[in-house]
């Protein structure tokens, strides 16, 4: 038997829901095929997915090849049309049994090629959890699904339909299973994090699940949050980033711009001045946070004085990690009908984001110089602190251990300890 060999382009949740579409392939007993789960962020990131498809197909002459992810969701004419594909999978079709099922069989032919519904109309998570995605120390749960909202420069929630949440005892569930399991970390993960619980009775916040979490399963020793939308976090978040050392210093922000006029025509839900009050508000509860943040560089209209915005705003959130985005227009997006910056002019403004982002990264390390941290060790010789900072060790430690460790020094991308 040769099982189907998969490649995971863009996110978290991508790699996340490959693990589970193993698990839903092995069952079915799907062999000699190719399972391609793609990204559709930017219309770079499909272009890769068209150009790792015809390298697949070359590697594999033989074997099914199939795709599916959110490139798939919303362009599934593109990839049909495609000579090397035999199937293309929609992201629910991608998670239930039966689809897998019928992989097996063999049915592949001219009217079931293509599985893709209307995404807009899923009201429920996949329900194929599993257990122990990431490394031998951290571990993945999928708490949401989906966006609610409509940035003007987004195509995921075409890709991944509207909000839905993963009930809160269905979560807790899994994370004792994870505990039981050795893993010492547990990363909650979603595609609008903050959203968690809208569609829920009760409707409850995500600060209620970071509660929940940490109070019924107490043997968790470190719960990380993924990406948020700081203009959504609510009481009960705060509180955890108060009081609670088990919920680490870090903290991703979707701030994605620094001018007001720009996050206005984004239709984003902020304003400069609330990503500064939040950012010091957190630190002034938790002195040791960290953030890292999304900034797209050159949105349709940004002028440079626009763009200058974005740059201070990296000093004033005191932000560590940054993702830099050089905007591309996505096809079906109200931005990418907007008048458009020169192509040259994104590129350097990037590029000096990217700049603002390593001197942060260097203050960061720097600042670390004889601290004691707890550190995740992820390889005999690597870790990472609460803050998510790399340690390199000059002796091996235990892999998913949890070890305190003095920082004797830096290279300019990690700590030395």
């Amino acid at each position: 038997m040769t099982p189907p060999k998969f490649t995971t382009l863009g996110c978290r949740l991508n790699a996340y829901e490959t693990e589970a579409m193993k698990d839903l392939a092995a069952q079915a007993g799907l062999e000699n095929a190719v399972v391609v789960n793609t990204c559709a962020v930017t219309a770079e990131a499909v272009r890769k997915a068209r150009q790792e498809i015809r390298k697949l197909r070359r590697d594999n002459p033989n074997a099914k090849l199939i795709v599916t992810g959110c490139a798939a969701q919303t362009e599934p004419e593109t990839f049909a049309k495609m000579q090397e594909v035999d199937a293309v999978i929609g992201n629910t079709e991608k998670m239930t049994p039966d689809t897998w099922k019928g992989l097996a069989a063999d049915f592949i032919g001219e009217t079931e090629a293509v599985q893709v519904n209307d995404i807009m109309s899923v009201t429920e998570t996949a329900q194929h959890l599993i257990d122990g995605f990431g490394t031998r120390s951290r571990a993945y749960v999928q708490v949401q699904n989906g966006c609610d909202h409509r940035c003007t420069f987004c195509i995921i929630p075409y890709g991944r339909g509207n909000s839905r949440s993963v009930p809160a005892g269905v979560i807790v569930d899994q994370i004792k299973r994870l505990v039981d399991k050795g893993f010492n970390e547990v990363v909650l993960t979603g595609v609008d994090l903050t959203s968690w619980g809208a569609d829920l009775p009760a409707q409850p916040k995500l600060g209620d699940l970071v509660m929940r979490i940490l109070k019924l399963v107490p043997d968790l020793p470190r719960l990380r949050i993924s990406s948020i939308d700081s203009i959504e976090v609510d009481e009960n978040l705060m509180q955890a980033i108060a009081t609670e050392p088990r919920l680490m210093p870090h903290l991703h922000l979707s701030l994605q711009h620094g001018d007001d006029l720009i996050l206005k025509r984004m239709k984003r839900r902020h304003l400069r001045d609330d990503a500064i009050r939040f950012a010091e508000e957190a630190r002034k509860l938790r002195p040791d946070m960290t953030f890292g943040a999304d900034i797209i560089a050159g949105f349709p209209t940004e002028t440079e004085a626009h763009f200058e915005n974005s740059l201070k705003l990296v000093e004033e959130c005191n932000l560590t990690w940054l993702h830099v985005f050089p905007y591309s227009p996505r096809e079906g997006t109200p931005a990418a009908r907007m008048p458009q910056v020169d192509g040259r002019a994104i590129k350097e403004r990037a590029a000096r984001l990217r700049a603002a982002g390593e001197a942060a990264v260097s203050r960061h390390l720097t600042a670390q110089q004889g601290r004691t941290h707890s550190v995740l060790m992820e390889a005999p010789d690597m870790g990472r602190t609460e803050q998510f900072t790399e340690v390199r060790f000059a002796t091996e430690q235990s892999v998913g251990q949890i070890v305190r460790a003095t920082i004797i020094g830096q290279d300019g991308h990690q700590l030395v300890a």
